[in-house]
């Protein structure tokens, strides 16, 4: 799928719903930046937002072509990988007038993140100039933060313009073009989950928005060899294909098309690794380590031969005891957003057992562990890596209790009802 099709939208859907994504701009192509002074003519009063690293990919480049309308610049000075919570968010309120008529930001998550969330407060527009094929997040409508050492994602709006010049996006560091990669891949595993939430709970699904996923990450699975060697069209194409899945997740209005089990994984990596001071993977990286599990998750669930004999069962102080140890001094925001959620009080098995069959045909349709890690390894990354960073105890705890960082169901809610 096009993105300048994908881009006209689709006012009647199968599924029912009108999908709109309203991006003005999307430029991905070599001297890209000649396009800014045309797409910026109506505005006066410019922030430019970014950190040391991106700014020195582009900011200069950018700066020149901004002119008489660059109003102020914001460069985060931390030495540290830029974490996009309060602080952050505060700094760059800070920048913000009453005459700022545009924010646009040179990065990739993090940057587009803070943008996001902060111009959808003061109800202006941003662009974002992309730095590296990092991340699928750089067309959706959600700001993915961490507030009160919570992994949050709020509903914010889309850019007006995505501006990527692939001679940037090559020279991007390589575990930032890996990270990309890995972040396609996991939607194996997420969109799997998306069938299994509809089995189970009923939930909503869109089969173009599902198919359309498909097709860029089969696009993607496609360009690894290219990845590796930094060609310029490979490039391209996976920048496309991540512009691409964060359009269709602006169409259902949410993550449900690019994160599942495999995210809530990479996202408990990240909170358990900022709260404990431990070493994590780029984003991307752990996506697609995480599916290589998420996939042997499935495996031993369809390894269940008779389900008829498994009862809900959950021992709440046995619980909140591991999440302490786990958590530790996000204990309780974890504790209060399932409190909130109410999902330990139901009971799932009965629907398991209701709808074994389908379930499984389910789990069986999404590729194997094995298939999974030929996937990765394709980019250069080894699972070695995965198992010798965090440990197998980690990497179990994940299993286990990655899911109560999220408000989604996923295969870790049934590895968790049926395996804890």
């Amino acid at each position: 799928m096009e993105i300048k099709e994908l881009l006209l939208g689709r006012e009647v859907c199968e599924c029912g719903k009108s999908h709109k994504c309203p991006i003005d701009y999307v430029i991905i192509s070599e001297n890209a930046f000649d396009s800014i002074p045309e797409i910026i003519a109506e505005y006066k009063r410019i922030l430019l937002v970014a950190d040391r690293n991106t700014y020195a990919a582009c900011g200069d480049a950018v700066k020149e072509k901004l002119d008489c309308r660059l109003a102020d610049t914001l460069v985060y000075a931390t030495n540290d990988v830029l974490v996009p919570n309060e602080v952050a968010l505060d700094e760059l309120r800070s920048h913000v007038t009453e005459n700022t008529d545009l924010i646009i930001g040179i990065g990739s998550g993090v940057i587009n993140d803070l943008c996001k969330q902060v111009s959808f407060e003061h109800k202006l527009p941003y662009y974002i100039v992309a730095t590296a094929p990092s991340m699928d997040g750089y067309a959706s409508k959600g700001s993915a933060l961490i507030l009160e050492g919570m992994k949050v994602t709020l509903n914010a709006d889309v850019p007006k313009a995505i501006i990527a010049d692939v001679n940037v996006l090559k020279n991007a560091p390589f575990d930032m073009i890996q990270s990309g990669y890995g972040d396609i891949i996991g939607k194996y595993s997420c969109l799997n989950d998306w069938k299994l939430a509809s089995v189970v709970n009923g939930e909503y699904l869109c089969e173009y928005v599902m198919d359309a996923t498909y097709e860029a990450v089969e696009k993607t699975v496609r360009l690894a060899d290219g990845l590796v060697e930094r060609d310029g069209d490979a490039i391209k194409a996976l920048m496309e294909a991540l512009v691409a899945v964060g359009i269709l997740m602006a169409y259902v209005g949410n993550s449900r098309p690019a994160s599942g089990s495999e995210h809530h994984m990479s996202h408990y990596f990240e909170i358990v690794g900022i709260v404990r001071g431990e070493k994590y993977f780029p984003h991307g990286i752990d996506v697609c380590y995480s599916a290589i599990d998420t996939a042997k998750i499935r495996e031993e669930l369809l390894d269940i031969t008779d389900i008829s004999n498994f009862e809900s069962h959950f021992d709440k102080a046995k619980y909140e005891r591991e999440v302490a140890r786990i958590y530790t001094d996000i204990k309780d925001e974890v504790l209060a957003l399932q409190d909130k959620l109410g999902w330990y009080g139901i009971d799932r098995v009965s629907v398991y057992k209701e709808k074994w069959e389908k379930i499984r045909e389910v789990l069986a349709s999404c590729p194997s562990s094995a298939e999974m890690l030929s996937l990765v390894e394709k980019i250069g990354l080894s699972y070695a890596d995965f198992i010798k960073l965090y440990g197998e105890d980690k990497i179990t705890d994940a299993h286990f209790y990655a899911k109560d960082l999220k408000d989604r169901y996923s295969v870790l809610w049934m590895y968790y009802d049926l395996m804890a």
